[in-house]
C-alpha cells in the first residue's frame, strides 16, 4: 500500500485528507516500505516531513483556538487570510481565491452554517470587502478583511 511519508512518520495506515489539484500535476509516490530507508539516505526528507508536520500542527492549533474563542466574522475573515496568503500576489492588493471555493467550504472551514457564512459574506459585498460568484470569493479589500480579522472582540 502506497501511503503519504507524512502518514508513515505519523504511524497511519493512510493519509488523513484529500487534495484537489489546482492546475495539472505530477504526484510522485513511494511504497511505504521504502519510508524507511529513504530517510535514512536522505535526512532531509525526514527534515522536511517532520517541517511539514510541525507547520501543520500549528495550523491545527490556530484553527482550534479560533473557533474556541473567536467571533465567527473573524474566523472567516482569518479563513479567507490563510488562502490568499498561499497565493503569489503582491501584499494588500485584491485577490481571488485561487480554488473553486463555496460558501458551505467556508462554513465548514470556519466551524459555522452556510446560512452564517452567506450572511457574512453578503455584508462584506455590500461594504466592497469581497465579491462572489459561484464557487469564487475574491478579496477586494485584502486591509479591510485583515482589520475584521484582527479585531478585538466587543
Amino acid at each position: 500500500m502506497d501511503r503519504s511519508g507524512h502518514a508513515v512518520a505519523l504511524g497511519r495506515p493512510d493519509y488523513p485528507a484529500t487534495t484537489i489539484a489546482m492546475e495539472e500535476s505530477l504526484t510522485l509516490v513511494w511504497p511505504s516500505a521504502r519510508w524507511a530507508d529513504l530517510v535514512e539516505r536522505m535526512p532531509l526528507l525526514a527534515a522536511n516531513a517532520l517541517k511539514t508536520l510541525g507547520q501543520r500542527v500549528q495550523d491545527a492549533h490556530t484553527r482550534i483556538r479560533e473557533v474556541s474563542t473567536e467571533e465567527i466574522e473573524r474566523r472567516v475573515a482569518h479563513a479567507l487570510l490563510r488562502i490568499i496568503a498561499q497565493q503569489e500576489h503582491a501584499p494588500g492588493e485584491a485577490a481571488d481565491v485561487g480554488l473553486p471555493i463555496t460558501r458551505q467550504d467556508v462554513a465548514e472551514m470556519t466551524g459555522t452554517t452556510l446560512f452564517t457564512v452567506s450572511r457574512i459574506l453578503s455584508a462584506w459585498e455590500q461594504q466592497g470587502v469581497v465579491s462572489g460568484g459561484r464557487e469564487r470569493i475574491s478579496v477586494r479589500l485584502p486591509a479591510k478583511l485583515r482589520e475584521i480579522a484582527d479585531r478585538a472582540p466587543e
